[in-house]
Formats: C-alpha cells, structure tokens, sequence
C-alpha cells in the first residue's frame, strides 16, 4: 500500500511539473514571465524530476531566465538532499555563467561527495571564465590537493582559453611545478585562439626549460598550433635527453606536417629506442600525406 501511495504521489508530481515548465515556458515566450521567488524555487525542484528531457527542458529555462535564478541554484548545490538536483543545479549554473556563482561552485568542486556534482562544478568553472582563473591557480599551486582535482582544474583552465591569457602569462614564473605545466597547455588553447605570436613564442620558449615535464607539454602544444617558427626548434627536441619530450616533439613535427623535418625524423628510424622509431615513422607518414593532399 505504501509502495502505492508513493507511485501516486510520484505521478502526481511529475505532472505539475509538466504543468509548471509549459506555463512558465508560455510565459517567456509572451514577455510575461515574472521572476518570484515561489517560482525560481520550484523550477530548481523540477531539477529533480525523474525523466530526463524534462531535468534538461527545467535547466534550459532557468538558464534562459538567467542570473535572477543563480541564488536559488546556489543554494540547491550547496545543500539539497537530492544529489540528482545538486547535480543540474551545477550543470544549469554552466548555461547562465554568473561570476557571482565562482565561490559555491569551487565549494562544491572541491567538496562535494558526488563525482558528478564536482565534474560538473568544474564544468561551470570553466564555463565562468575570467572570475574563475584565480582560484583555478590556487587549486594548482597547492600542496594539499590530490592530483584528479588539480587535473580538473587544469582543464577548467584550458577551456578558458585567452580570457584568461593575462593571468596565464603571469604564472608562467610560478614556484609550482603544477601551475607552469597547467599554464603551458592553456597557452596552446590561447594560441589557437588568437592571431597572437606571444603565446606561440611563449611556447617555443618553454621547449628549453629546466623541467622536462614543461617541455613536454610544450611540445605537445605546439602540436596544436599552426606556428611554421616552431619546426626547427621542435626539431631540436627530437634529440632531447628525456624520452618523453622527444616523442611529443616527434608527434608535434607530424602534426604540423612540414617537410624541413622529414629528413630528422628518418634519422630517428634507426634510433636505439622502439618507441621513438615508430612515432617517427608515423610522423613521416603524417608529413607525406599532407603533401599529397596539398596537391
């Protein structure tokens, strides 16, 4: 009997909300909706309902009503019951991108006991942009954090991209090992961004830095970017000390596909390591297509 009660009162729900999301859908629609708390607060509860087109259909019309609903979504991420509903509430603060919202989102991110809510908190991190990059930072720079968060972050900062590039150029002479790396793979987001030669420079410069990680991720970068200035220096890294950044260089030089670095790489297929005879041969491979294609 219990069991049939809830199935009624289930039922019961989900049809008001059908209901609510029609109405206030209507209502945008004419130019009459009015932003009430009442019913902000109960367009986030529908967060919860059980079918998901109708979860989407609540957090596409709270991001269409935009920043009025951000306190309310700050509120059900901060401490609803329902992790479903704590969940959307971060993926709909990800459509309205309000700086306001940074603080609980690094909260949640940080904090939250569900994986979903703290991806997704990242998510709206990233989506937020500029307000977002310092705490971004910190969470890098720190020694407490574990490494699934720093990763995170590191992607939250790429996908800013060249909002972020003051901020970016800035840390490149961080103390933390995590920061600099982190920066360089966001330099390659801002270089293909924006017809900007200092981040590419930038790059290219970092392909002789002490740390071997930093070049790595140099390298890889730059394997993104459509920088012909690059190619003699990536053909340098080739013959790196570290096994690592040679094989991102290796990879980078294929990418790019110009042919000035087709002999070095056919020097490197009689190379003492497997690993680098292979990409090396794939790289070449990459560079000859390309040319045929150009045709």
């Amino acid at each position: 009997m219990d069991d049939l009660r809830l199935q009624v009162k289930a039922k019961q729900v989900q049809a008001e909300n059908d209901v609510l999301i029609q109405r206030v859908s209507e209502q945008i629609t004419l130019g009459t909706f009015e932003a009430t708390d009442p019913i902000l607060k109960q367009l986030v509860e529908g967060l919860g309902d059980p079918r998901g087109l109708v979860r989407l259909q609540f957090a596409e019309t709270l991001g269409e009503i935009g920043e009025p609903a951000t306190p309310f979504l700050i509120d059900a991420l901060a401490s609803h019951a329902d992790v479903t509903v704590r969940r959307a509430a971060a993926k709909t603060l990800t459509l309205i991108a309000d700086p306001e919202a940074v603080p609980p989102l690094l909260h949640a991110f940080l904090n939250d006991e569900d994986t979903v809510v703290r991806s997704s908190s990242a998510g709206a991190l990233a989506r937020t942009g500029e307000a977002a990059v310092p705490d971004l930072l910190a969470i890098l720079a720190s020694t407490e954090q574990p490494e699934d968060i720093k990763g995170h972050a590191a992607w939250a900062l790429a996908f800013v991209g060249s909002e972020a590039a003051d901020y970016l150029y800035k840390a490149l002479n961080s103390a933390s090992l995590d920061v600099r790396c982190a920066v360089i793979g966001a330099l390659g987001h801002v270089a293909q961004e924006q017809a900007d030669e200092k981040p590419c420079s930038l790059l290219v410069a970092a392909l002789t830095d002490p740390e071997a990680l930093i070049r790595t991720e140099a390298a890889a970068a730059l394997g993104q970017v459509n920088y012909p200035v690059a190619v003699p220096h990536l053909i340098l890294a080739v013959q790196d000390a570290d096994l690592d950044v040679r094989k991102a260089a290796i990879n980078a030089l294929g990418k790019i596909g110009d042919r000035s670095a087709l002999e070095p790489l056919r020097s490197l297929l009689t190379d003492e390591q497997e690993v680098v005879r292979v990409l090396a041969k794939l790289a070449i491979a990459q560079i000859e297509r390309q040319s045929e294609d150009d045709w």
